[in-house]
């Protein structure tokens, strides 16, 4: 199988503090993706994002349903997290999220990719006539929606209308807890 990698980088208006917490809301995700992808997140909310975070995804790549199960294989607030697929369309999937301050208030927002399809001579071809080009046009997407979606949610959390959204945890387990935590859930 060979490796792609995405490297991408956008600079946003606000802090890593007042960023991450949009990006720590699994459903956003949804928001986020090319609506042609038809993109749903299935694991009931609200999701606890930390480390072991297990979420499960139906989308739809050319028109075929599909199934993706993650893990947040890192979480480290308000700096960095990665998520890795352990079932879904590629035969890997390991995307690393980092934000960083640029010292005038804002953040370098940094999404580091490292995909491969997999499937043998049939992923080959499917890489270079789809899979380049869809991966691409999803994080063009992303850069187009993000800072508007961002702004609306940095606004409504300064305005302590934040009620609905899951926030960060702490790495502590707790009552209430929706999502599965791996372990519970085996690659495939």
């Amino acid at each position: 199988m060979r490796i792609d990698v995405l490297h991408r980088t956008q600079r946003l208006d606000d802090t890593p503090e007042q960023v991450f917490p949009f990006f720590a809301d699994a459903a956003n995700l949804d928001a986020i993706t090319p609506p042609l992808l038809r993109f749903s997140t299935l694991t009931p909310g609200p999701i606890v994002m930390r480390t072991g975070t297990v979420i499960q995804y139906a989308l739809r790549l050319h028109g075929v349903p599909m199934r993706w199960t993650s893990v947040i294989q890192a979480w480290e607030p308000p700096y960095r997290f990665i998520d890795v697929q352990l079932r879904g369309p590629f035969g890997l999937w390991h995307h690393e999220h980092r934000f960083a301050p640029t010292g005038d208030g804002g953040t370098l927002m940094t999404d580091h990719v490292h995909h491969g399809v997999g499937w043998g001579p049939a992923g080959a071809l499917a890489r270079r006539l789809f899979v380049l080009g869809d991966v691409e046009r999803i994080f063009d997407h992303r850069a187009r929606v993000i800072p508007g979606l961002l702004a609306a949610d940095v606004a409504a959390r300064a305005a302590g209308d934040a009620a609905d959204h899951p926030g960060i945890d702490d790495g502590r387990a707790g009552a209430g807890d929706t999502a599965d935590v791996a372990g519970s859930a085996r690659p495939r």
